[in-house]
């Protein structure tokens, strides 16, 4: 989906944006109608122009949009750049200065552009981690959400109540005892990588035959899972297909999956003339989990709704900010 890019295509992507200036050539100011509630009383950014960028998908554009409208409540003029194409581009953004800050991923720092071939177990540790390399690179990250955008298998409801199994343990025991019950639904490249398919068998100590796993696109999956035509689906755990087509998730009880926690990742030059950036912004990450996150995408890719609205609606509802 957003995480992951090959070396060749990591270096292909810094010469374009490097070409093109992130990619960032138009914007448009935020204009919501916003003003502090729980969050910029006093208005500690009046004065700021700041610029906020995304990637383009769902919950990438749901949160440029809550960080932008936390800004416009604190008193900031905000300049709207998300929905940048890639990982790559967003983060040059910021890095540059093109662009103030954004929401992105621990695990997507730590592999993909910091190059450790090992994830961190410890979510907190892992934020460190990346937290104290990128501040060579001009780029502060502030405290993390509980929300983790990583790999998962999920079942229908069907048969949850038929094989009752709740961690990736229990699917690998129940390989064990009825291998014809554990059928895969994956992405190729899920089926291939070693933090995917064989990683996860590895770890778990589980054999699934060729014949019991099916490659097929991200999409198809989800609705391959709900209708039981394989018994556990590869999914993303904050995609809200989980809720809308009620799959129960596996706990992934080992810690295998890399964690993908989102952060504040802001430019350090503009957190240091405006430091009331972090006060702003952490209340609202703090609140900021998998089921919010689920709830949230599902607005957008189940209801049709605006990513913009669905993260305007969700922070008036949760008290940070009120109409103006």
């Amino acid at each position: 989906m957003r995480r992951r890019m090959c070396p060749a295509c990591l270096l292909s992507a810094a010469v374009l944006v490097s070409a093109s200036g992130c990619g960032l050539q138009s914007g448009s100011p935020m204009a919501d109608d916003v003003q502090p509630a729980s969050i910029g009383r006093s208005e500690p950014l009046a004065g700021a122009h700041l610029t906020v960028t995304a990637k383009a998908f769902t919950e990438q554009l749901i949160l440029g949009a809550i960080m932008g409208i936390a800004f416009q409540a604190a008193g900031a003029d905000v300049l709207d750049r998300t929905g940048i194409q890639g990982s790559i581009g967003a983060r040059e953004a910021v890095k540059s200065g093109d662009a103030d800050g954004m929401y992105e991923y621990t695990g997507t720092a730590w592999i993909t552009y910091q190059g450790n071939s090992e994830p961190i177990p410890d979510p907190q540790k892992q934020w460190q981690g990346v937290h104290d390399a990128d501040l060579d690179n001009g780029l502060t990250w502030l405290p993390p959400s509980s929300l983790n955008n990583t790999y998962a298998l999920a079942m229908n409801q069907a048969n949850f109540k038929k094989y009752g199994t709740k961690t990736l343990s229990d699917v690998a025991a129940l390989a064990k005892q009825d291998p014809g019950a554990v059928t895969l639904c994956v992405e190729s490249e899920f089926a291939n990588r070693a933090d995917g398919l064989p990683g996860m068998e590895k770890a778990y100590g589980m054999s699934a035959p060729s014949k019991n796993i099916t490659q097929m696109d991200t999409g198809i999956i989800y609705t391959q899972a709900k209708k039981g035509s394989c018994t556990y689906g590869e999914v993303f755990t904050t995609d809200g297909r989980i809720k809308s087509m009620n799959l129960v998730v596996m706990e992934d009880d080992k810690k295998f999956f890399p964690n993908y926690n989102v952060a504040p990742e802001i430019n350090s030059k503009a957190l240091k003339k405006w430091p009331a950036i972090a006060e702003v912004l952490n209340p609202v990450t703090q609140r900021l989990n998998n089921t919010v996150a689920r709830t949230l995408n599902a607005k957008v890719d189940v209801d049709g709704q605006d990513p913009h609205q669905v993260a305007l609606d969700w922070m008036k509802r949760e008290g940070f900010v009120k109409s103006g």
